[in-house]
């Protein structure tokens, strides 16, 4: 915690997504507009005392259509990447301790994810799956957006069945289940961290690349990929409906990035594993 806050990049990105999160969750609660509501006396409004971020061409307010689209694309970004990074955990550890038969089936299942082309698969599966809601598209991004990383944990944990400790919990007969829980997945969790949190920016950008194409979230509700393919013909004739979503979006991709490569150099992944080595102490 004492080197993060040391980091001005960990600190500005916290306090970007600080921010957002405000934004998203307490802005419906300070405006007395519904992202549902129209003012038929504001079309087209720009921003003002009524209408702090204006209003659109039937005269939604476009700060709370901007809150719920944000807090829309903040959950499903957050549920994408949990999923996906859990999934990379299990698949790359398994792969990486049990080797073998496991090994070379995992990974080829691995190798043919990578090459289904994700986006077409999202766009033909989103439609159909619109009757079970967000946490639909949610559990649809997450499956396309683990294999990198399973990669890279079954190396580093290949890696790691090199080392003293883990042998010796083989010798005393420690089994696979508490080895990988009490000394893999512990000199994991660094990189894991941060790849979730560099995830949910691009679970963020998928869901919003789906919903901007018209297969994400649907009218009547709103996300940031609805409001900018809403504006995408009047970015210059009327900038606030374009640049206040989009200006959102682009911010916490930057906020995740900021904080992911502030925590990759905090939580030093490399460094973490050889002080946390228990052989020194004679385990």
């Amino acid at each position: 915690m004492r080197r993060s806050v040391r980091s001005p990049g960990a600190v500005a990105g916290a306090a970007l997504l600080l921010g957002l999160f405000l934004l998203a969750f307490a802005g419906p609660l300070v405006s007395r507009w519904g992202y549902a509501d129209i003012d038929y006396s504001a079309l087209h409004r720009p921003p003002g005392a009524g209408h702090w971020f204006g209003t659109n061409r039937i005269g939604q307010d476009v700060f709370a259509q901007c809150a719920r689209g944000l807090q829309k694309s903040l959950l499903i970004g957050a549920l994408a990447a949990f999923f996906s990074t859990g999934l990379a955990a299990v698949v790359g550890v398994c792969a990486g301790y049990f080797g073998g038969w496991a090994d070379r089936l995992l990974m080829l299942f691995v190798d043919l994810m990578l090459v289904v082309p994700a986006f077409l698969v999202l766009v033909l599966l989103a439609p159909r799956l619109r009757s079970f809601g967000w946490l639909a598209y949610a559990g649809l991004i997450a499956a396309f957006g683990w294999m990198v990383t399973a990669r890279a944990v079954r190396a580093t944990t290949r890696s790691l069945m090199k080392r003293q400790f883990v042998l010796v919990a083989g010798y005393m007969g420690v089994g696979p289940v508490t080895t990988i829980r009490r000394h893999i997945l512990p000199h994991l969790a660094s990189f894991l961290v941060t790849d979730a949190t560099v995830a949910v920016a691009g679970a963020v950008i998928s869901e919003t690349g789906l919903s901007y194409f018209g297969f994400g979230t649907q009218p009547p509700d709103v996300s940031l990929g609805t409001l900018i393919a809403d504006a995408a013909d009047v970015p210059t004739t009327y900038p606030w409906m374009f640049w206040f979503p989009s200006g959102l979006l682009i911010v916490f991709v930057l906020a995740c990035h900021l904080v992911g490569d502030a925590l990759r150099g905090v939580l030093d992944p490399a460094g973490g594993s050889a002080s946390a080595d228990p052989v020194g102490s004679g385990a």
